[in-house]
């Protein structure tokens, strides 16, 4: 797993818990990394799980609750770093829809390596979209973490449903989106 979401979360939990005790969680979590993570080096993903585990139990949260915040923190981000790819798009349904046939495509050209969940989506109405999400890794609230930020991020509201998915391949959930309200600018 790409090192920059290691250093995106050690931020998260900066601002929820403070640095003194993300150090603390640092320090007393077994990670072979030491809990030194660059940007660019790759760490396996058993690590962000005791890590989401060690701050989540510091936070006062569930695991599942920080990687649902932290999917929310990760669009922001994305958003504010990578503005480019929101050009163009008025509704979180055609961000969304650009994640694999766009945005996965120029992370592969940065990152061969990267090991990235896929997607898989389709529009059911004007109001209601599908998100099939699947991955070797543990992170559905992560992903409907940013599911969620990115429909705030185009000043929508959404009921969102999921159902879980396991395939040989991992597990994962689709996501079923009906927008409530669309606001106009």
């Amino acid at each position: 797993m790409k090192g920059v979401v290691f250093v995106e979360l050690l931020s998260l939990a900066d601002s929820l818990i403070g640095e003194d005790a993300v150090d603390d969680v640092l320090n007393s979590t077994k990670l072979a990394s030491g809990g030194a993570f660059s940007a660019v080096g790759n760490y396996p993903c058993r690590e962000l799980m005791a890590l989401l585990d060690a701050l989540s139990h510091h936070a006062g949260t569930t695991p599942e609750n920080l990687q649902t915040n932290f999917g929310k923190w990760i669009f922001r981000r994305f958003a504010e770093t990578h503005s480019t790819f929101m050009e163009g798009k008025t509704t979180a349904f055609q961000m969304l829809d650009s994640i694999e046939g766009e945005v996965h495509v120029e992370v592969r050209k940065l990152y061969p390596d990267a090991e990235l969940p896929t997607f898989a989506t389709r529009y059911l109405s004007a109001q209601s979209f599908e998100m099939v999400y699947l991955s070797e890794r543990p992170l559905v609230d992560f992903c409907q973490g940013m599911i969620e930020a990115c429909i705030e991020h185009f000043g929508e509201t959404a009921f969102i449903s999921r159902t879980p998915l396991s395939t040989a391949e991992g597990s994962g959930a689709t996501f079923t989106i009906r927008l409530t309200t669309r606001l106009v600018a």
